[in-house]
C-alpha cells in the first residue's frame, strides 16, 4: 500500500499546499520514502522549521503570493483546510490530490467513509468501536484529527479503515469509499465553499465515484440529502435510514428499529448518547454493522455504552442544582435545536459566535416558542438574533466568562444551562476546543 502511494509520487514534481498538521503530516511520508525528491511547500504563512531549512531538495513559497505558481508542479497534494474558492483552477484541476484521495486509490476496498454537516465524529468512533470490539484490524483516521499517512505503517491487507471525511477533502476527490455514508445536509462552510449548493455538490463527491459493488447509505428523511441523491443516477447499492416516516430501508416502528424486516434496535434500551440525532448516527453505524456482516448483539451493546464525545453535548456537572452542558461542534442552527430536544430541561441557553452568512430564521422561530426563559447572545450572531426574541428573556454578554456569571444568577435550580454556540466559535477563539476548556473553567471557577 505505501509503496503504491510512493510509486505515484516518485519522480513527479511536487507541492504541499498548507502546512498544517496534514501538510507536515504528507512532508513527513514523502521524507521518510523519497528522501532526495524535488519539493516546494506552499503557504500563505511563513513556515519555521529547523528540519525544513536543512532540507537541500525542499523549495518554500510563502506571503501572498503562494498560489501564483500552481501550474508548474506535476501533483499539488492539497492540505483540507485550503480553499480555492476564489481562483480559477480549471488548469490545474486534475493536479490537485490529497492524502485521502492518494490513499483511496490504492485501497479503496476497505474503507468506511463518514461525511455530514453533523455527527460525523461520533458516528466514526462509534463505527470504529464498534468493529474494533469484535477483534478486527480497524484503524480510525481522516477528519477525527489523524492523518491517514500517520497509520499505513500500522495496516495490512486485511485492515479496515473508518474514514472521517470533511467536506474540504472531498471536495476534489475522484474516487469514492466502498461504503460511504452521508449523515445529513443542512448550511454550514460557506466561508470555504462559497455557496450552499456547492457544499452540498462536495458532500455527494462521497458517492459519485462509487461502483454497482459499493454501498451508499443515507438519511432519506434529511429532504435536502434525500432530493440531492433521487437527482442523481449513482451505481452503489442504495441504503436509506428513515426513522421519522418509516420508508427507508432502514426503518422505525413503534419503538423498533429494522433493517429491511429485521428487527436490529430497541429504542428503549437505555443509551449514553441522547437525543434523536444520536439515535440516528447509532442506526447508521449498527446497518454498517449489519453490512459487514458482524455479530449485531456486540455492536448493540458498543453503541448503548458509547459515551458522547468530548465537547459534544457533555456535561460538565452539577453546581448549586444546575447542571450545565456544553456541545461545542453544534455550529448550526439544527444542530442547536437537536441539543435542545435532546436534553428536554434547558432553562439557560447560551449561544452566538462568528457569522458566516448562514439562515437563522428555523433557529428563530424555535426559540420563540421553546420553554427556554433565558436566552444568554454573545456576539456577533446572538446578538443578531436577540433582536428577533422576546426581550424579558434576552441578556447581552460580550464574553463567555460574563455569559456564566449571568446563567449562575438567572438558571433555575433542577433545571439545565446549556452552551451550545449554533456559530463557529473562531471569532473570540482559536478553535471549539479552546472555547469549551474556557466555559468548564469558568463553570467551575464561578461556582
Amino acid at each position: 500500500m505505501i509503496e503504491q502511494i510512493v510509486n505515484k509520487l516518485k519522480g513527479k514534481n511536487l507541492a504541499i499546499l498548507g502546512m498544517g498538521r496534514e501538510g507536515k503530516s504528507t512532508y513527513q511520508f514523502i521524507r521518510t520514502y523519497l528522501k532526495e525528491q524535488t519539493l516546494t511547500i506552499l503557504d500563505k504563512n511563513p513556515v519555521v522549521d529547523d528540519v525544513l531549512t536543512k532540507d537541500d531538495h525542499l523549495s518554500l513559497i510563502t506571503g501572498a503570493a503562494y498560489l501564483d505558481s500552481l501550474e508548474d508542479y506535476d501533483l499539488i497534494i492539497k492540505t483540507p483546510g485550503i480553499s480555492l474558492k476564489d481562483r480559477s483552477i480549471s488548469s490545474i484541476k486534475d493536479k490537485i490530490t490529497s492524502q485521502m484521495e492518494l490513499f483511496l486509490e490504492v485501497n479503496r476496498k476497505n474503507v468506511i467513509g463518514i461525511t455530514g454537516t453533523k455527527g460525523k465524529s461520533t458516528t466514526s468512533s462509534l463505527i470504529y468501536e464498534m468493529i474494533k470490539d469484535q477483534n478486527k484490524n480497524c484503524i480510525l483516521a481522516g477528519n477525527i484529527g489523524i492523518p491517514i499517512f500517520d497509520v499505513l505503517k500500522d495496516c495490512d491487507s486485511e485492515t479496515l479503515f473508518v474514514l472521517e471525511m470533511s467536506s474540504h477533502q472531498l471536495e476534489y476527490l475522484k474516487v469514492s469509499p466502498h461504503i460511504g455514508l452521508i449523515l445529513n445536509l443542512f448550511e454550514d462552510h460557506l466561508d470555504h465553499a462559497g455557496s450552499v449548493e456547492h457544499y452540498h455538490t462536495i458532500k455527494l463527491n462521497m458517492f459519485k465515484f462509487q461502483t454497482e459493488e459499493d454501498f451508499r447509505i443515507y438519511s432519506s428523511s434529511n429532504e435536502t440529502l434525500a432530493l440531492k441523491v433521487a437527482q442523481n443516477r449513482y451505481l452503489s447499492q442504495a441504503y436509506s435510514i428513515d426513522l421519522v416516516h418509516s420508508t427507508g430501508t432502514v426503518y422505525r416502528k413503534e419503538k423498533a428499529i429494522y433493517f429491511r424486516d429485521k428487527k436490529i434496535y430497541d429504542t428503549t434500551l437505555k443509551r449514553n448518547l441522547l437525543g434523536y440525532h444520536n439515535l440516528e448516527n447509532i442506526v447508521f453505524a449498527l446497518t454498517v454493522i449489519e453490512l459487514l456482516h458482524l455479530d449485531l448483539e456486540r455492536a448493540i451493546r458498543v453503541a448503548n455504552q458509547f459515551t458522547t464525545l468530548a465537547y459534544r453535548l457533555e456535561s460538565l456537572g452539577t453546581f448549586d442544582d444546575v447542571t450545565y452542558y456544553m456541545s461545542m461542534l453544534s455550529t448550526i442552527p439544527e444542530a442547536t435545536i437537536n441539543d435542545i430536544e435532546a436534553l428536554e430541561n434547558v432553562n439557560t441557553l447560551i449561544f452566538g459566535g462568528m457569522d458566516r452568512g448562514i439562515s437563522y430564521d428555523q433557529l428563530i422561530d424555535y426559540l420563540k416558542k421553546s420553554s427556554i426563559e433565558h436566552f444568554i447572545c454573545m456576539p456577533t450572531t446572538g446578538h443578531k438574533i436577540a433582536t428577533y426574541l422576546p426581550k424579558e428573556k434576552v441578556f447581552l454578554v460580550e464574553t463567555l466568562k460574563e455569559a456564566v456569571e449571568v446563567a449562575k444568577k438567572v438558571t433555575k435550580k433542577n433545571t439545565l444551562c446549556l452552551l451550545s454556540p449554533a456559530a463557529s466559535s473562531y471569532e473570540q477563539f482559536k478553535n471549539y476546543e479552546e472555547k469549551g476548556d474556557r466555559f468548564r473553567e469558568y463553570v467551575i471557577q464561578l461556582n
